[in-house]
């Protein structure tokens, strides 16, 4: 037996696969190192459902069908406009996703309707966002690829190169990690032959928890204590000093470098100086490591995604509470993928229990 099914393989897929102990994660073949410094979130989407790169007209296709799709219905707005106003965001876009499962989401899955659940996410979140902040909604800009649109549906301005660069990097490293506990929990309900919103709508319930989609506010707590790079190594030593965890190093699957954050480290390095809160993280992370090897040698604590997910969020102004609906905006890719993959060679999931109570 294997409590929460640790290390029990429950399908086979092509979509990606983590080496913990390498430090590896690769999509449909490809290193994540390669794919985050050279190509775009959509062009990533498009390998994870299809298994390859998109021809030129391909991409130009899939970016239309993503544009065509990122409005709101005006049932979505109705519903977000009767909810009460102290949901939480992951609580919104399950409300809402439910609500898009029409007759016209059937079984089988098909890549049209992954298409359309990845376009709208962003959308739901910003429309919620304004509401909760008091400010007129931003509408979709046709002009804008899709992470570059979505900061400026939340800032209601065009970000900076720096910032798209940063979290579009971000978003491609986070679409897609193996069977992770929402990933298993869309396949389980695809299994069933249920549709595909059904299946999505589970992942995001099981993202909604704090064990898996959470916030990293304590690597933001961390920055916010540090400020500056000169109280840097102050701050780490003092917490080292009284035993407390550093937020944002160490990695349960990877037990060396983890991938996403190294893929990000080297792409924050090309903008070195555009901005100061990215700056401050490698700074940081620098300092830490260099501190952790010396007072805990062995221990492989190195930088996870979530320290630079942090800067980033710092960097472009995003809430905390906005990190976990952002997490989802990628992996919902990987979701549909998944669901998409599962729909091939279709089994129900039905494991067994061990009974250890009584019998009277």
């Amino acid at each position: 037996m294997s409590n929460g099914l640790k290390g029990v393989v429950a399908a086979q897929t092509r979509i990606s696969h983590i080496d913990g102990q390498k430090g590896k994660l690769i999509y449909r073949g490809y290193d994540i190192q390669n794919i985050a410094q050279e190509y775009s979130f959509e062009e990533v989407a498009f390998l994870i459902w299809n298994g390859r790169f998109p021809t030129r007209i391909e991409l130009s296709e899939l970016s239309k069908q993503i544009r065509d799709k990122r409005k709101l219905t005006k049932e979505m707005k109705a519903i977000m406009d009767v909810l009460p106003s102290n949901m939480e965001y992951m609580g919104v876009l399950r409300t809402v996703i439910s609500a898009e499962g029409t007759l016209h989401y059937q079984w089988k899955p098909n890549l049209a309707q992954s298409i359309t659940l990845t376009a709208i996410i962003p959308t739901i979140i910003s429309y919620w966002r304004a509401k909760q902040s008091n400010k007129p909604f931003t509408s979709p800009n046709d002009e804008l690829d899709h992470v570059e649109n979505y900061l400026y549906m939340l800032n209601g301005a065009r970000p900076t190169k720096a910032q798209v660069r940063a979290l579009e990097t971000y978003m491609i490293l986070t679409l897609e990690h193996g069977m992770n506990a929402s990933t298993f929990s869309a396949r389980v309900t695809a299994s069933t032959e249920s549709d595909i919103v059904s299946a999505i709508c589970a992942a995001i319930g099981t993202m909604k928890g704090p064990l898996h989609g959470g916030a990293p506010s304590g690597v933001l707590a961390l920055l916010d204590e540090i400020q500056t790079m000169d109280q840097a190594e102050s701050v780490i030593q003092r917490k080292i000093h009284n035993g407390e965890k550093l937020m944002g190093f160490g990695h349960r699957v990877y037990k060396t470098h983890d991938p996403r954050a190294v893929a990000l480290r080297n792409v924050l390095l090309e903008m070195d100086g555009e901005d100061p809160w990215l700056d401050l993280a490698l700074h940081v992370e620098n300092e830490a490591i260099h501190i952790l090897n010396e007072y805990k040698p062995g221990r492989s604590l190195y930088t996870s995604v979530e320290f630079y997910a942090a800067a980033i969020m710092k960097s472009i102004c995003m809430d905390s509470e906005l990190f976990t609906p952002t997490f989802t905006a990628s992996r919902i890719v990987g979701w549909t993928a998944h669901v998409l993959e599962q729909a091939e060679h279709n089994v129900i999931y039905r494991p067994q229990s061990e009974y250890i109570g009584d019998i009277i």
